[in-house]
């Protein structure tokens, strides 16, 4: 056992000495990654056995997202609504600038429960991603879905759906099995569960320059790229309309890539503007996976390692091709003679509720809206500041702070996890030993025998 000790303690020590000093943790991020390693949360058991660790987790996860945000909440104390999704089910109502948050209980779902389509129109969703790769599945003997697109009935016809097949956390064994290496690691299709293709209207994809009859083709690090621009696309089109992404049961491939939207989006410093990273790493492991029912004792014991890759993966998603900074930058050109004139500005749509905006690096505009319009501005509203400095050089400054946040989050990640679920074996190992695990753990994430500059 002290052979473990000191080879999870080098595992550390080589995320530290690889990211220069040894990034911040945030406060209760190891207790929420030991508790996370040891059982699956439910909304049930909440207030039960390890009650009072669950209600500081969900009691932390609450308070980061009124660092920015009001908002209200679903009760679902005992499961009611679903039994693996938290008990405080947060709905963002507007970013509110005076930090105040309205958590005050609704009753509004106590009717609408299981009135799926009535839920999806109160909460403007527009688009619906499904990232099933089979129609449907037989659990205990029974067809079940959660996809829209095979609503014989057709009652999901004014939604926009995407059908979006995405490996699901089976697929995890091999790029574990694979020294964590998701490069050349390709699904296969052929598998008779699968009947689900990709599918995806037209009109949303001819800006994003891919090939999407060649996703069979795509290794895991390709398949996840495309997605997520593709995601990121539909929520920064020029509609308000909200978007739906889910699974089966919500719990696997749905939080991958919620979580890396919200990490993408943060590191843009578009959302979650006052969180440091220990602090948004801390908000999407509780919330976005622990609070939601990721079973990470049973995929650890598996080695089902979505979770890992999830954080792993933000490495391949740091470059500007995946900010929405980019997005508004291009709708903000042409500039002329250093400056924006005003009916430049009137062909950028407002994407936020707020009573001031920013669009873009390129320049700065303040526009307030007049008193009860909200949503719309006149133009004796807007007030043009001139570019000056704010050019191209900016921009970049704005692209490199994104690599240095997400590097930040990914090695904060690396560090709490090599020093709390990296010294747990969880199932046996060909080596037979622990350290074995912990040797094949730190040379797959890139603490054994790379440069740096990997991280």
């Amino acid at each position: 056992m002290a052979g473990a000790r000191a080879a999870a303690a080098a595992a550390s020590a080589g995320a530290s000495a690889s990211s220069g000093n040894q990034p911040p943790q945030e406060p209760g991020l190891g207790e929420l990654l030991e508790e996370f390693s040891r059982t699956q949360y439910r909304a049930k058991d909440g207030s039960g056995t390890g009650g009072s660790k669950v209600e500081r987790i969900e009691k932390r996860c609450l308070e980061l997202f009124g660092r920015d945000y009001c908002f209200s909440v679903i009760p679902n104390t005992n499961g009611d609504i679903c039994g693996h999704y938290p008990r405080h089910i947060v709905f963002l109502e507007y970013e509110s600038s005076e930090k105040e948050k309205d958590t005050g209980d609704t009753h509004l779902f106590d009717k609408v429960r299981g009135y799926d389509i009535k839920l999806l129109r109160y909460l403007s969703v527009k688009y619906i991603c499904d990232l099933m790769v089979e129609n449907k599945k037989v659990k205990f003997g029974m067809n079940v879905t959660s996809s829209e697109k095979v609503d014989k009935a057709q009652r999901y016809a004014d939604f926009t759906l995407l059908s979006i097949p995405y490996p699901g956390c089976e697929f995890f064994k091999e790029y574990k099995d694979r020294d964590y290496m998701a490069e050349g690691l390709i699904f296969n299709w052929k598998q008779d569960y699968v009947d689900a293709p990709l599918s995806i209207p037209n009109f949303l994809t001819h800006s994003l320059n891919i090939d999407w009859s060649q996703y069979q083709c795509w290794d895991l690090v390709q398949q996840t790229q495309n997605y997520l621009k593709l995601l990121l696309s539909l929520v920064n089109s020029d509609d308000d309309s909200g978007l739906l992404v889910h699974c089966i049961s919500g719990w696997d491939r749905t939080p991958l890539f919620i979580s890396l939207l919200r990490l993408s989006l943060w590191a843009d410093g578009l959302i979650h503007t006052s969180l440091k990273p220990a602090e948004i790493l801390y908000l999407t492991v509780a919330y976005d996976w622990f609070l939601f029912g990721h079973m990470l004792v049973d995929r650890l014991s598996k080695g089902e390692e979505i979770f890992f890759f999830c954080f792993n993966f933000l490495k391949h998603i740091t470059s500007e091709e995946f900010s929405a900074l980019k997005t508004q930058r291009r709708k903000s050109l042409p500039a002329r003679d250093g400056g924006f004139t005003l009916e430049d500005i009137c062909m950028l749509r407002r994407k936020d509720r707020g009573s001031t905006t920013s669009l873009g690096s390129d320049f700065s505009l303040v526009m307030e809206s007049s008193p009860g319009a909200t949503g719309s501005f006149t133009y004796e509203a807007v007030e043009l500041v001139p570019a000056g400095a704010l050019t191209q050089a900016a921009w970049l400054a704005a692209l490199s702070d994104r690599e240095t946040r997400l590097q930040e989050v990914r090695s904060a990640f690396l560090a709490a996890y090599s020093s709390t679920v990296g010294l747990r074996a969880v199932a046996p190992s060909p080596s037979g030993a622990i350290g074995g695990l912990l040797e094949q753990f730190a040379r797959g994430v890139g603490l054994r025998g790379i440069s740096s500059n990997a991280l």
